[in-house]
């Protein structure tokens, strides 16, 4: 006998009627009308089941902090590192675990279950890698926390930088990062991407670097990380997040690196909700869009993941947890609204981050990991177009949150009394047809 069986599902691949059996906390069977018992059963009726979302690129040290200890008024990135600058000193381990954990169980309820966040550790005391790592023990059993030693202040511009970064991969973070732009110097972000790339190399661990974030054309330190991974023998274990200068070059160069990023194996990151908020704060009009070019780096055959980076921080006063918002931002900006390209920003929220974490056993199959996410959709296009409401979450088989299918009350004469938005999308067939 299964544990739980979920029936009659749509999954993401197109196919409807499904039934997914579910034993140990892993999925033993997928096929239409399964026969057997279960201890439990859910009834999808047609819904959309995916595997859960994934949040690549996040700074859960600072997510809920809005307003500590002032606003951001220009909305730029510079003065939102400045703000954290001034918040620093002013963080406690308690305040920290207290915040992040609001927002793990946000993400809970939005089907998010794997995040990566980078976590500053500028700060001698370290205080922001202590509370991280209880929060990843703390949030173990229901959501799976990467956390990449962040120098927030530069590896070489802050002083100690180097040595801080070392203790807190010592203390137990996952993940070597950087962030070569914002180093005094070209030549020394250049020098720190060799250096962060060798530490890695050295100690056994991926690398996950902010690059070039920055509306500056010239900024190029994604290169450099190309080289340092073939160099390094890092292919397949490096990630290298926004890379918005991508952006603002030329054409000709930017076909030369990308095919740099792709031979690398390097997985991109971009975060449409900051990028877009963000980058072209310097221009009057028209203004630049900022976001990395997504469709020629998947055209290339690059991995491209999309992160939410912020919720209510120094840097972004929005966000919710909820990666279809970041999918929906990220389709827009990109200009992905082919049926093809829709369906791509729904994988970028979850098989391809999922690729960019290395997170064995995700997915739909036999055998992977009985984590599943009920949504009030059809397909993958009607999810991202409605951000679809999570009916049930499941993580290893056991449901870890629910709540009520949302639909609208009418009165109104000669009208239906209630409205689902999505019995008003086309199906597959007609937009075929169409």
């Amino acid at each position: 006998m299964f544990e739980l069986i979920v029936r009659n599902a749509s999954l993401v691949d197109g196919r409807n009627g499904i039934d997914i059996a579910i034993l140990d906390g892993r999925i033993a069977e997928i096929a239409p009308r399964i026969g057997a018992e279960a201890a439990d059963e859910i009834d999808a009726a047609g819904q959309l089941v995916s595997s859960p979302f994934v949040d690549p690129h996040f700074h859960m040290d600072a997510t809920l902090s809005l307003g500590l200890p002032r606003m951001n008024r220009s909305g730029t990135l510079l003065e939102g590192i400045a703000l954290w600058g001034e918040l620093k000193p002013l963080l406690t381990i308690e305040a920290m675990v207290e915040r992040a954990l609001r927002y793990c169980d946000l993400a809970v309820a939005r089907g998010l279950l794997f995040i990566r966040s980078h976590v500053d550790v500028s700060d001698p005391r370290l205080r922001t890698a202590e509370a991280m790592i209880e929060v990843r023990e703390r949030v173990r059993p229901y959501i799976e926390l990467q956390l990449v030693a962040f120098p927030q202040d530069g590896y070489y511009r802050s002083p100690g930088a180097v040595a801080l970064l070392e203790r807190s991969l010592d203390m137990g973070l996952d993940i070597v990062g950087g962030i070569p732009h914002f180093e005094r110097t070209m030549s020394e972000g250049a020098a720190s991407v060799e250096a962060l790339c060798r530490l890695a190399a050295e100690r056994g661990l991926p690398v996950d670097l902010h690059c070039d974030e920055t509306d500056d054309p010239l900024s190029r330190h994604i290169e450099t990380l190309a080289a340092e991974t073939v160099r390094f023998g890092l292919q397949g274990r490096v990630a290298g997040s926004h890379l918005t200068s991508m952006h603002s070059m030329d054409k000709y160069y930017a076909s030369k690196l990308i095919a740099l990023v792709a031979e690398a194996r390097i997985d991109a990151i971009a975060n449409p909700l900051i990028n877009i908020t963000l980058q072209g704060r310097h221009d009057t009009y028209p203004k630049r869009r900022g976001m990395t070019r997504v469709p020629e780096l998947l055209n290339a055959g690059v991995n491209v993941a999309f992160g939410q980076d912020c919720t209510m921080d120094p840097w972004y006063p929005l966000g919710s947890g909820d990666m279809l918002d970041v999918a929906h931002m990220g389709a827009h900006v990109a200009q992905m609204t082919s049926r093809t390209a829709l369906r791509t920003a729904f994988d970028m929220v979850t098989v391809h981050g999922a690729r960019a974490m290395r997170i064995d056993g995700y997915g739909i199959a036999v055998g992977a990991r009985a984590d599943l996410v009920i949504l009030q959709a059809r397909d993958p296009i009607e999810a991202v177009r409605l951000r679809a409401h999570r009916l049930i979450v499941l993580k290893a088989g056991r449901i870890v949150a629910r709540s009520e299918p949302r639909t609208s009350r009418l009165d109104l004469p000669g009208r239906p009394q209630t409205v689902d938005e999505a019995d008003y999308a086309p199906t597959e067939e007609g937009a075929r047809s169409a």
